[in-house]
C-alpha cells in the first residue's frame, strides 16, 4: 500500500488517499473515481510531498549549526530540533467527522457484495430482474454512472476511498 496526500483542484481541500501502487492512483484518477471528502470534486491532485527523513544520532543539520553558530553567547546550547512534515493539518472535528463517515460506510458495506468492474453490467441486471436483487458496490468510470443513472438506476459514489478485497493485507 502507497499513501498519498492529496489536493482538491476546487476548494485546496487535503486529505490522504490510499492505494495498490502508483499506477491504481492514476487509474483511478483518470476515471474519476477519487473525490474530495469534504466537497466531492474529482478534481483532485496528488499534493507536494516529502519524505520526512530524521538525521543519524550523531549528525547535527546545518541549519542547527548555523542557528548556533548566528545566535548570543549565552544561548551556546544545542538547538533541538523540530520534526517538520508538509501533510495537512485536519481540524479535530474534520477527523471525527471522516471517523464517523468511515464507519457508517463500513457498515453499509457490511450487507454489500463487491462486484469490482462489474458494477454497472450487474446493477442492471438487478434493476431489470434478471438476477435477485441485493446491495452491490464496485467500480464504475463516470460515463458508465451517468448511463446507469439516465437508465433510471439508483446509484452515487462512496463518500471514502475503498479498499477492493483482492488489495487489502
Amino acid at each position: 500500500m502507497i499513501v498519498f496526500d492529496l489536493i482538491c483542484g476546487n476548494a485546496g481541500h487535503g486529505f490522504e488517499g490510499w492505494f495498490g501502487s502508483s499506477s491504481d492512483y492514476e487509474d483511478q484518477r483518470t476515471r474519476g473515481l477519487i473525490a474530495c471528502p469534504l466537497c466531492g470534486s474529482t478534481a483532485v491532485e496528488k499534493a507536494v510531498m516529502a519524505p520526512n527523513v530524521g538525521l543519524k544520532s550523531n549528525q547535527t543539520s546545518a541549519i542547527a549549526t548555523k542557528t548556533s553558530a548566528s545566535a548570543a553567547p549565552e544561548a551556546s546550547a544545542p538547538t533541538e530540533m523540530e520534526p517538520m512534515s508538509n501533510a495537512v493539518q485536519v481540524p479535530p472535528e474534520y477527523k471525527e467527522l471522516l471517523i464517523k463517515l468511515a464507519k457508517a460506510q463500513e457498515k453499509i458495506l457490511e450487507k454489500s457484495e463487491w462486484v469490482g468492474r462489474e458494477f454497472a453490467e450487474t446493477a442492471r441486471a438487478i434493476h431489470y430482474g434478471e438476477m435477485k436483487e441485493k446491495q452491490v458496490h464496485g467500480e464504475a468510470s463516470p460515463d458508465e454512472a451517468a448511463a446507469l443513472e439516465d437508465e433510471g438506476i439508483a446509484v452515487a459514489p462512496l463518500p471514502m476511498p475503498y479498499i477492493p478485497p483482492k488489495n487489502k493485507n
